[in-house]
């Protein structure tokens, strides 16, 4: 017996298989009217679906499953039909609030998802003409032809409205137009909405987040000044070690008792290494994703770590939706352990392996927090001097992913450069060029000091400027300082973002977590 499948009145082109709890649906028709994410992996004949509190996998003719790693018995396995895979009706009931009416004559199937609303109405009785029927035709009009007589008492769904007819389906699933004056409307039913958990972790104050770069070894944090107003450090620990989804570990117990201590958390960084073609294996499957997560989740454990941020960078485009993909897994998994996700992403642009492969529309949807690194405006080797970051690039790099996104600014975090570029200036064969060196804070005030400058205020870049000259040369430094940090705070406020990542910790001098904590 066919069964096809109806949502909204609407007949979708593949039928379901099977019957009552062994019902099964055309992944097709799952992605088209119930998840889009719904993911099947033809290597591995995997099956994955993600909500935001809950990671399914299962297999291909296989009855056991994991719900965030825990195994699941099925009743029913996934299997192919004809080319087209078809999955069980329970997971989808479970997870998405699916309610099915199957007609056991015709075989037709009318699907409705958890939030939907249902008009009905009946056809009404009339005592003196018992045997009188309402015709229900292929169109709006009393001479198209007739598909059913609709007797008495008959309930009917009603899906739209033509004039003075209803667009109306039957229960075997027949649908067709009756004149409204033949239909008594009834009640309209409303199926509960899934009841999910929140969107996101929000903390009780603006988040002040320093990232730790780690490099041979761990600092001492012994030995760092006070840093008043930063209540998140994000040491540079985890990175992606191969394409098989291993992960390298550098993290340090003390650092995290330190941070504790000091009332901050600690969200440690997880990277691919910047390497597109590890990145590219390690993202390519569900087995290896979730090695990444497992040994993350492992690590959090062991190191009581508070969440992660995740730091992908140098990705090929093609990659994009398995990023997403990743994402998706990683954070139900995080979320059930409290932990909280965030991903740094550049500003947009047209850059292949440095924006384009960042989905951060997707991605603002999954994650708690999203770091926008909002610096490199002129990069190390630009052929033009400039501001890493000035005040107007930043403000509209962050307006574009709010606007263009839809990312909530509740959601987003400045991240703000601690260290500027020294620029160069010399005449070559006729020719000018320009080198640049990145240095801290620190090494700037010394520098204006040593060469007694006197910056001036620029205000297209919103920094203080200064300039001389040097063997030959001109030297050029847009000055992060008090003045640019306050502006980047500022900003964050007027745009009531969730707060600012600062790159990084050792680029600071000592006197500017005053500014951060008054803020």
């Amino acid at each position: 017996m066919a069964k096809p499948i109806f949502i909204n009145g609407e007949m979708f082109e593949l039928p379901a298989e099977g019957t009552k709890e062994g019902l099964k649906l055309p992944l097709p028709f799952v992605q088209q009217y119930i998840d889009p994410n719904v993911r099947y992996e033809e290597t591995s004949q995997s099956i994955i679906l993600t909500t935001k509190d809950k990671l399914i996998h299962f297999k291909t003719d296989q009855l056991t499953g994991s719900v965030n790693s825990k195994p699941i018995q099925l009743h029913f396995a996934a299997e192919k039909v004809d080319g087209v895979l078809y999955l069980p009706i329970d997971p989808l009931k479970e997870l998405y609030g699916v309610e099915i009416q199957e007609h056991a004559e015709t075989g037709a199937v009318i699907l409705n998802k958890a939030g939907d609303t249902v008009r009905m109405g009946e056809v009404p009785s009339n005592p003196k003409k018992p045997d009188k029927t309402a015709a229900l035709r292929t169109g709006p009009t009393k001479h198209a032809p007739i598909l059913a007589d609709v007797g008495q008492g008959s309930k009917l769904r009603i899906w739209h409205e033509v004039e003075d007819w209803y667009e109306a389906q039957l229960d075997n699933g027949v649908v067709g137009f009756i004149r409204q004056k033949d239909v008594e409307l009834k009640e309209t039913i409303t199926l509960a909405p899934m009841q999910e958990a929140s969107e996101t972790i929000e903390l009780q104050e603006p988040v002040h987040m320093i990232w730790e770069a780690v490099y041979n070894k761990n600092p001492d944090p012994g030995k760092f000044a006070p840093m008043p107003g930063v209540n998140v450090v994000s040491p540079t620990w985890f990175s992606l070690l191969d394409g098989e989804g291993n992960v390298k570990n550098k993290a340090d117990p003390s650092y995290v008792r330190w941070a504790h201590n000091n009332n901050m958390q600690v969200w440690a960084l997880f990277s691919n290494s910047f390497e597109p073609e590890m990145t590219t294996s390690a993202l390519a499957s569900f087995d290896n994703r979730f090695r990444i997560i497992q040994q993350l989740l492992s690590f959090a454990k062991m190191y009581k770590l508070d969440g992660f941020n995740i730091d992908f960078e140098n990705v090929h485009t093609k990659d994009k939706d398995n990023l997403t993909q990743f994402m998706r897994e990683l954070t139900p998994m995080m979320h059930e352990q409290g932990l909280v996700v965030s991903i740094d992403v550049t500003p947009k642009s047209n850059s292949e392996m440095w924006s384009v492969f960042l989905d951060r529309k997707a991605l603002g949807e999954i994650v708690d927090f999203m770091m926008v690194m909002a610096y490199d405006e002129h990069w190390a080797s630009s052929p033009k001097a400039g501001s890493v970051a000035s005040l107007p690039w930043v403000e509209r790099s962050i307006r574009r992913i709010i606007d263009e996104d839809r990312v909530p600014p509740n959601k987003l975090l400045l991240g703000m450069p601690f260290y500027t570029r020294i620029w160069t200036e010399k005449a070559e064969k006729g020719k000018m060029k320009v080198t640049s060196k990145a240095v801290g804070m620190k090494t700037v005030q010394d520098l204006i000091q040593n060469n007694k400058l006197t910056p001036v205020f620029d205000s297209k870049s919103g920094q203080n400027y200064v300039e001389y000259k040097e063997n030959g040369a001109t030297i050029k430094i847009w000055i992060e300082d008090e003045v640019s940090v306050k502006a980047r705070l500022d900003l964050a406020r007027k745009l009531k973002l969730a707060g600012t990542a600062i790159w990084t910790r050792s680029f600071a001098s000592d006197d500017i977590w005053d500014i951060i904590a008054a803020h």
